[in-house]
């Protein structure tokens, strides 16, 4: 298809005439939608895989993948057996036994709840060393660190002291005055999106000493390589624990962030495919416009020996060109703004004064973007298939004109 005489005839054709002139308006609005839909498919999806990144990165590094949760008030006696076959699955980066609970604090005429958490310092370490100082917690009797939209819910400042009130449970059910602690803020943490508005740490001899449990932990948690495995991973332990626990992943907390993103990743490619494909009908009219206006030379060039393939293959390569300029034009301004969004977007907050990007409904401060070959390659790819499609019936009208109907 891609030979001299094709690519030459193909290659005047494309020449636009006075006549022609609305046949050349037609093709380059074409090009233009194909190139702005390529480019923005390429943006968008930059943008969905920006946002699964921070999704890995950012929530499912402090969002426990698994837990193993105490199913009485009298917490998870430690069973070595079971923990050492936790920590030798290949599936499970860390382990930790630790405490939490959930409550209320109360400053003035301000209640909100809060999910507590009990740190020791190796889970410090792994998942909040770069947002505050362990010692904030350790080296402060009843300290607590408080994340930031909860601060401000509160109208809370470090310093404050604030009143924890934990609900007694027991085996019967039976009504039992809550647990009250007056603890004292010394910190605040930003860990974005939803959790800023429950959590609160403090240390695990704090919270042990406050819940008061026959045995030492509430909740074993795993952190996995994969955490798309934490589903099927803690239900296989779970089942097979010896005492009475929960069963819980981030699947059933936070998994509707990622199943959001999933979702919003295919509207985007259905719809901005359906917009190639409604650029790509321009091109079977100007195509269709242009065998009708090119009958003639049609005619003329299979007296001169010009088969129906050659014909039809000079109006595909035709068509073609419309697809690959607006392919190759939208795939680079979209790769140029997927790479560049962010800095982008800090750049016009900056110039406006105005925050587009709201981290305390979110989990990142900023609009994340990351670029990926593959989602350039099927965008391109995707383009220029739809753009092959349209040009077949042109091609074959063009193919069947009688030179004896148009040579006189």
């Amino acid at each position: 298809m891609f030979n001299t005489f094709n690519t030459m005839v193909a290659s005047r054709f494309r020449r636009s005439k006075q006549q022609d002139g609305y046949i050349a308006f037609v093709s380059k609005s074409s090009t233009f939608g194909i190139s702005l839909g390529c480019a923005v498919l390429i943006l968008l999806l930059s943008v969905m895989n920006g946002f699964e990144k921070e999704l890995r990165d950012n929530l499912l590094n402090v969002v426990p993948h698994g837990e193993l949760i105490t199913a009485s008030g009298v917490g998870i006696a430690e069973d070595p057996v079971f923990i050492n076959a936790l920590k030798q699955d290949p599936r499970i980066e860390h382990v930790f036994m630790l405490n939490k609970a959930s409550g209320l604090l109360q400053k003035g005429r301000q209640i909100k709840s809060v999910e507590l958490l009990g740190a020791d310092e190796d889970y410090f370490t792994h998942k909040f060393a770069n947002s505050f100082d362990y010692a904030l917690i350790s080296d402060t009797p009843n300290g607590i660190v408080l994340g930031k939209t909860l601060m401000e819910t509160l109208d809370a400042q470090v310093g404050d002291s604030i009143q924890l009130m934990l609900p007694k449970v027991t085996q019967d059910l039976s009504f039992q005055t809550s647990v009250s602690q007056w603890l004292t803020i010394v910190g605040e943490v930003n860990l974005g999106g939803e959790i800023d508005n429950f959590i609160g740490i403090t240390s695990s001899d704090t919270l042990s000493a406050l819940l008061d449990l026959q045995f030492g932990t509430t909740h074993i948690e795993i952190h996995l390589f994969d955490p798309f495995l934490a589903r099927q991973t803690i239900q296989g332990y779970g089942w097979s624990f010896n005492q009475a626990v929960l069963m819980s992943d981030w699947m059933r907390t936070h998994g509707h962030l990622y199943q959001d993103i999933q979702l919003v990743r295919t509207v985007v490619y259905i719809v901005l495919i359906l917009v190639i494909s409604v650029a790509s009908f321009n091109i079977v009219s100007s195509l269709v416009m242009s065998v009708k206006e090119k009958s003639r030379e049609i005619a003329i060039l299979k007296t001169m020996g010009a088969t129906a393939s050659q014909i039809r293959q000079i109006f595909v390569l035709k068509g073609l060109h419309s697809g690959l300029v607006g392919a190759t034009i939208g795939s680079v301004i979209g790769c140029l703004l997927g790479a560049y969004l962010p800095d982008m977007i800090n750049a016009i907050e900056a110039v406006t004064g105005i925050q587009l990007f709201d981290a305390g409904v979110y989990f990142t401060s900023a609009i994340p973007s990351q670029l990926q070959l593959s989602d350039v390659v099927i965008t391109y790819c995707v383009a220029l298939i739809i753009t092959v499609l349209a040009t077949l019936y042109p091609a074959n009208k063009a193919a069947s004109v009688m030179p004896a109907a148009h040579l006189h």
